[in-house]
């Protein structure tokens, strides 16, 4: 992994296994679907970023947890990726808990490798348009000391960039909320870091959004990202979301 590279991007992640993977997707899906669908996630992500990596100075990383799971990354990574172990175990501040922990962790070890900026990047949006992680790197490479965030329609967000471990922008967050963003841009701005903001985009965790996805893959125009593993995930598994879509619409019934 080139560690002269300006700025880590690294998306975080936990293995795909079959019963842990995407459970809010399955049912429909079974559990090897799901486990397959979330390696296409962490393909088309760690792709994406070596696509970035063309225009800027970018080296891909899996911040990924439990430790001794690197294993189960085999074959499910774009070439050169990374792995940083990011399962909090390192961070011991009050008020940093859950997935905190694991976030400042993933930025102190990949500025402790050498790189001068890292974006922290979330494993559920795989067809997130690849000019938002070059705009990320290319706004942390400027001088002065900043914060980027991408904030999810949802309320959290998909990427964070720092320069800093700034352990302000971790602590007292209620993870899993409509409010992360929020609170997040709330510290920077008790900080007094500046902000660049991102344009919005969304999570694939839920059916819903499942679909929203497929359909994305489908529009024409070159915003988001191609995504060719989901891509190829939706040629094989595609009935089971479609027999879900029918199944829903008839316990509906004709009206909405």
């Amino acid at each position: 992994m080139p560690h002269d590279a300006r700025c880590a991007i690294a998306v975080m992640a936990k293995a795909p296994q079959a019963g842990q993977s995407k459970t809010r997707l399955s049912p429909p899906l079974t559990p090897h679907q799901a486990a397959a669908l979330s390696a296409a996630f962490l393909r088309d992500a760690t792709e994406n970023i070596r696509l970035a990596a063309r225009t800027a100075s970018i080296a891909g990383y899996v911040a990924y947890a439990p430790d001794g799971a690197t294993h189960l990354f085999d074959d499910h990574l774009a070439a050169g990726t990374g792995l940083v172990l990011a399962d909090g175990t390192a961070i011991d501040l009050a008020g940093i808990n859950g997935l905190g922990r694991s976030l400042l962790h993933a930025v102190t070890s990949l500025l402790a490798a050498g790189h001068e900026s890292v974006c922290l990047l979330n494993a559920d949006s795989p067809n997130l348009p690849t000019r938002f992680l070059i705009d990320a790197a290319k706004a942390l490479a400027a001088p002065g000391d900043r914060v980027v965030l991408g904030a999810a329609d949802d309320g959290g967000y998909y990427l964070i960039g720092l320069k800093r471990p700034h352990a302000a922008l971790f602590r007292d967050i209620a993870w899993s909320s409509a409010r992360v963003s929020c609170q997040t841009l709330q510290r920077a701005e008790k900080a007094g870091l500046e902000t660049v903001l991102l344009p919005k985009w969304f999570d694939v965790d839920d059916l819903a959004s499942l679909h929203r996805l497929a359909d994305s893959l489908t529009d024409a125009g070159d915003g988001p990202y191609a995504a060719p593993a989901v891509r190829a995930w939706l040629l094989v598994n595609g009935a089971a979301l479609a027999d879900d879509s029918a199944h829903r619409s008839a316990e509906s019934g004709p009206f909405p």
